[in-house]
C-alpha cells in the first residue's frame, strides 16, 4: 500500500533528544534525511545545549526544532516531542546513533501490512569506540509477546522502534524521575500489553563508548530497573504469570543490589536491598498466589534511583 507525503499530517514522526551532541548530530540528521520513505516529519528536541548544536540545527531547514535553555533529561524531551508529535506513527532517535535509507520504508511496510500490530523494531549494528561489535547473547531480540524477555535488561533500542501514535495515550509517556533507564520501563508497559514484533534486519547503527553516555554516568543500573519493575508490578491488569516472572526478577535484582552495596562498605543501602529480597520471594509463596499487597521499599530505592 502506497503513502501519499502530507506535509500537514505525515505518517511518521521522527523525535530526536539531544544534548551536546553537535559532534555527530549532523550525521544522525542524515541518516533521516536518507530515508527512501518520505512522508515524515523530523523533530529535534534541543535539551538545553550549550556546544554548537544550535548553529549545526540552521543547517537542516526541514527539522522542526524545540529548544529548552535548561538541560531537563532525555525523557522530558522525547515527551515533548511526542506533544508536538502529528503523526500516525511514532519513532525515536538517539542522537548519536543513525538508520540506514530503508529503515522507515521496512517498518511501515511492516505495520500496514500487519494492522493488528501497535509496534515493532529492528535488529541493530554495533559499534564501539569506532570498531563494529557483535551483542551478547543476553542481547538477543524477541518477536510477539516478548514481555518475559524484557524483564532481565533492555532488548529494544529506542532508535529501533516503531509505534501507533494510539499506543503511547495508553501506556502513557517517559518517566521524568527516571535519571536511566528511562526506555526499560517504558518497554515493560508497552510489551505487559501488547505485542511487539521484532524485523530481522539491522536497520539502526547503534553508537557507543563515548563519556556522555547515560550507562558511564551512573552505576548499579539494575537500581533504576528495581523502581521500573516495582510500578509495572502495581499494574491490576498483570497475569498471574506476569506478576510471578516480575516478581522472580526483582528477587534477583535486589540480591544483587544487596551484594554490590554490601561490598562497597553502603550497609544501610544493603539492608534495605536485603529486606526487598526476602519481601518479593515471600510473596512469591504459593500461598499468597502472587497477590501483591504493597511495595514497602519503594521510597527507599526512589533515593537510591536518583543519587548519581
Amino acid at each position: 500500500m502506497a503513502v501519499t507525503p502530507n506535509s500537514e499530517k505525515p505518517a511518521v514522526s521522527v523525535i530526536i533528544p539531544t544534548f551536546n551532541r553537535a559532534w555527530c548530530l549532523a550525521e544522525t540528521l542524515s541518516s533521516v534525511a536518507g530515508q527512501t520513505f518520505r512522508d515524515f516529519e523530523t523533530l529535534v528536541i534541543d535539551d538545553g545545549s550549550t556546544d554548537d548544536t544550535p548553529d549545526l540545527l540552521r543547517r537542516f531547514p526541514g527539522v522542526r526544532v524545540h529548544r529548552w535553555e535548561d538541560n531537563r533529561g532525555v525523557s522530558a524531551a522525547r515527551n515533548r516531542g511526542i506533544e508536538m508529535a502529528r503523526g500516525r506513527w511514532v519513532c525515536f532517535l538517539d542522537s548519536d546513533d543513525r538508520w540506514t535509507a530503508n529503515k522507515l520504508q521496512a517498518q511501515v511496510d511492516w505495520m500496514l501490512s500487519h494492522p493488528e500490530c501497535p509496534a515493532c523494531y529492528t535488529d541493530e549494528i554495533w559499534i564501539r569506540h569506532g570498531v563494529r561489535v557483535n551483542p551478547k547473547n543476553k542481547h538477543r531480540k524477541h518477536s510477539g509477546d516478548i514481555f518475559k524477555q524484557c524483564l532481565p535488561l533492555c532488548i529494544i533500542s529506542p532508535s529501533s522502534m516503531m509505534l501507533r501514535a494510539t499506543v503511547l495515550d495508553a501506556i502513557g509517556r517517559f518517566d521524568t524521575d527516571l535519571a536511566a533507564c528511562e526506555d526499560y520501563d517504558l518497554w515493560l508497559r508497552l510489551a505487559s500489553r501488547y505485542r511487539v514484533d521484532c524485523l530481522p534486519e539491522k536497520l539502526i547503527v547503534k553508537t557507543g563508548g563515548h563519556d556522555d553516555q547515560l550507562s558511564h554516568k551512573f552505576r548499579g543500573m539494575d537500581r533504576f530497573r528495581v523502581y521500573a519493575l516495582g510500578k509495572i508490578l502495581k499494574e491490576d491488569y498483570l497475569s498471574l504469570q506476569q506478576r510471578t516472572w516480575v516478581l522472580e526478577t526483582l528477587a534477583e535484582k535486589c540480591a544483587i543490589l544487596q551484594t554490590g552495596y554490601r561490598n562497597r562498605g553502603k550497609i544501610d543501602e544493603a539492608r534495605v536491598y536485603g529486606e526487598a529480597v526476602q519481601h518479593y520471594r515471600e510473596t512469591l509463596s504459593p500461598n499468597e498466589q502472587a497477590l501483591y499487597a504493597g511495595q514497602p521499599f519503594e521510597k527507599e530505592m526512589l533515593l537510591h534511583a536518583l543519587e548519581d
